[in-house]
């Protein structure tokens, strides 16, 4: 039997602002760099590492909700993504912005705690919608993110950064108040032997498997690649 809907809401309500969060500093993050001298590899590498350090942690962090909870684990992770974008927006120098990105990244991995959450809560013929619902706050706040961030970056470059962290801040705060943890501590797991690629792609249906991930890495890839270069283009294009 599901649980109330209502903490469902709360989490695409937490899915939104964060992506929101991520997504205002999209137009300004490329400019605010050249700012410190950043050449385009720079600035590339500055995109890249976020990026990077989420692939690394992300597992870290789903296994850490299964073993404490998954309300703690969100809530420290956005609390370390709001001192990243506090951190980008205080920055003097680009060795700082970097030291600021890899934390965002460290702590920015959480997507998969949210889906672990609703995989708590729902029924199995309820699951795909409300992970449906969970992609759909992605893009939302995905879209009206870089919106924001354009807006703002009219008061200064900096300005995006200051109004993520605000709005991470504020995420730890509805978190807090409002949503319940889903996982009873008798469920929670023990640390376990991890799972390596080989066995990922063993029980995957092998190279059918292959297929789909290289699919997705090329897609993501190039939509990576139009985002982090798109601000400069435009700037040196149109003016």
């Amino acid at each position: 039997m599901a649980r109330s809907r209502s903490p469902l809401y709360v989490l695409f309500l937490t899915v939104f602002i964060d992506l929101v969060g991520f997504g205002i500093i999209i137009p300004v993050l490329p400019l605010y760099a050249e700012e410190f001298h950043a050449g385009p590899v720079a600035i590339g590498w500055l995109t890249g590492i976020y990026s990077g350090m989420q692939i690394i942690f992300t597992p870290i962090l789903g296994r850490l909700s299964d073993r404490y909870g998954r309300r703690p684990v969100l809530m420290l992770s956005l609390a370390g993504t709001a001192v990243g974008f506090l951190l980008m927006g205080l920055a003097q120098t680009l060795t700082l912005l970097f030291v600021a990105r890899i934390i965002a990244g460290i702590t920015g991995g959480n997507i998969s705690i949210p889906q672990a959450y609703i995989a708590d809560v729902t029924t199995p013929e309820e699951r795909s919608k409300w992970m449906g619902m969970i992609g759909a706050a992605f893009w939302l706040g995905f879209t009206f993110g870089p919106m924001i961030g354009g807006i703002m970056s009219r008061v200064s470059h900096s300005a995006p950064f200051y109004v993520a962290a605000v709005m991470a801040a504020v995420n730890v705060v509805v978190l807090y108040f409002i949503l319940p943890e889903s996982l009873p501590k008798e469920q929670r797991s023990q640390p376990h032997k991890d799972t390596s690629i080989a066995e990922v792609f063993r029980h995957g249906n092998g190279w059918m498997f292959g297929l789909v991930v290289a699919t997705y890495f090329f897609l993501v890839a190039g939509f990576t690649i139009m985002t982090t270069l798109f601000a400069l283009f435009t700037s040196r294009r149109f003016g």
